[in-house]
């Protein structure tokens, strides 16, 4: 049962590399271990079982209004301009400060994609405006796209990646934190990222340096994308730069390390529909029909689920499929005591994933519903197990040649994604291996 579940788990991942629909490949792989070890080795978790393991999911009261509405808002702002706004009013003063361009960029990126937690969407809307801002500075394009592709793991941290809702609510289960409030989790991550992302932006700027491609590096080759010309007299008003800030501002400050705000008034799906909201004030004084704005929020809310819940269920279903054939059970059973072991699969196993297949969503979540549950048996918390497998998840991506944004930012730059990846690379390995550390020793 054993090899015959190692050898579906390999296929799994192999048919998700070549791109085939990760949540057909992890629901069809999961039944198929449960139906195997139902009626060859007589396991208690039944197909109807894992079934039922993916159906929890899709009515999980914590995880799916804070995934829809956090999609729903980020529809909103982008419909509203207001996140043009902001990041604008972010990368305009980088051009005045040559010698921080390369880690500015890559840092304001980072905190931007906490905001707005699409690393394909953040690329494009960064990329659009940093990339040509930093080929003018005669910075080579190729760095310009790496400074801005090396930030976009910022959403490891943001409410509204579909891991840290998944990680608080494993760690409740547990007894490990009060509630199941994705923001505990994130306090604890937050610190150790915050150095991987200086060190990732520092690393990378010292290899621009050894490479000469920063600022004055070379001639102005590339023509600018069409509409540069807006973009240099765009007039940013600081009132809808605020707006895309503002629910992540009262999240923090309602959060129980700060509490200068009641937690239970305002979750994460309080805290969006209360910036949803602005966002229609916004609509109103940009002439904008609110029957328009409301429609965005609910395609928001609705590719949401489609393409993050319904992956979480597909991920639970196929979990369950490891434990009916008995390998979750066998895994567990070799890791366990070992903290080292378990550190480095949560770390390895996820970001090899990601840098192989542009998307370590599959591998963290699988590995989160079938592994960090048992953090206890390995000397470990769940938050740390689990904070970082997704982690190394979004860094993975960050040096992966397939990965969405990589390939936004290729376009823009006009270069070849792989040359992107051999400058992301160091600078991801190095802030993988810091972050695992802090998580580690703070933790």
């Amino acid at each position: 049962m054993i090899w015959i579940g190692l050898a579906i788990v390999v296929l799994t991942f192999y048919l998700i590399y070549k791109n085939y629909e990760a949540r057909l490949v992890l629901a069809c792989s999961g039944l198929i271990m449960a139906f195997i070890g139902q009626v060859f080795a007589g396991s208690s978790t039944t197909v109807s079982a894992a079934v039922d393991a993916f159906v929890k999911q899709l009515v999980n009261g914590g995880l799916v209004p804070t995934i829809v509405t956090v999609m729903g808002f980020g529809y909103v702002m982008t419909y509203t301009k207001c996140s043009d706004h902001l990041v604008n009013m972010l990368v305009k003063p980088l051009t005045h400060v040559p010698f921080i361009v390369i880690p500015g960029a890559a840092l304001i990126t980072w905190v931007l994609n906490i905001i707005l937690p699409s690393a394909a969407g953040i690329a494009a809307a960064v990329g659009v405006l940093l990339i040509p801002a930093l080929i003018a500075l005669k910075v080579r394009p190729v760095m310009a796209a790496a400074a801005v592709f090396v930030g976009t793991w910022g959403s490891v941290v943001s409410p509204g990646l579909m891991f840290n809702p998944q990680i608080a609510s494993i760690a409740f289960k547990a007894k490990e934190i009060p509630s199941a409030d994705a923001m505990i989790v994130i306090m604890q991550e937050a610190l150790p990222c915050a150095v991987g992302a200086v060190v990732a932006a520092i690393v990378l700027a010292v290899i621009c340096a050894f490479l000469k491609e920063g600022v004055g590096a070379t001639e102005i080759t590339k023509e600018l994308p069409e509409g540069e010309e807006i973009q240099k007299d765009f007039k940013v008003n600081p009132i809808k730069a605020i707006v895309p800030i503002i629910p992540l501002a009262l999240l923090v400050l309602a959060s129980k390390q700060v509490g200068l705000l009641p937690t239970k008034a305002f979750s994460v799906p309080v805290c969006m529909l209360i910036g949803t909201a602005i966002g229609i004030v916004v609509a109103i004084f940009n002439k904008q029909k609110v029957g328009d704005v409301s429609k965005r929020f609910c395609r928001g809310a609705g590719d949401g689920f489609c393409d993050v819940v319904i992956l979480i269920a597909a991920a639970a279903l196929f979990a369950a499929g490891m434990k009916s054939i008995g390998l979750t059970g066998t895994l567990v059973d070799a890791m366990k005591g070992s903290q080292s072991v378990a550190m480095f699969a949560a770390a390895v196993g996820p970001f090899v994933m990601a840098a192989i297949c542009g998307s370590g969503n599959a591998a963290a979540l699988a590995f989160n519903e079938a592994i960090t549950p048992n953090a206890a048996d390995f000397g470990l918390t769940v938050v740390q197990l689990g904070a970082v497998a997704q982690i190394a998840a979004g860094l993975g991506r960050t040096m992966s040649p397939v990965a969405g944004g990589v390939i936004i930012l290729a376009g823009i730059a006009g270069v070849n994604p792989m040359e992107i990846v051999k400058r992301t690379a160091i600078p991801v390995i190095l802030a993988l291996v810091v972050v695992t550390a802090l998580m580690f020793i703070l933790n």
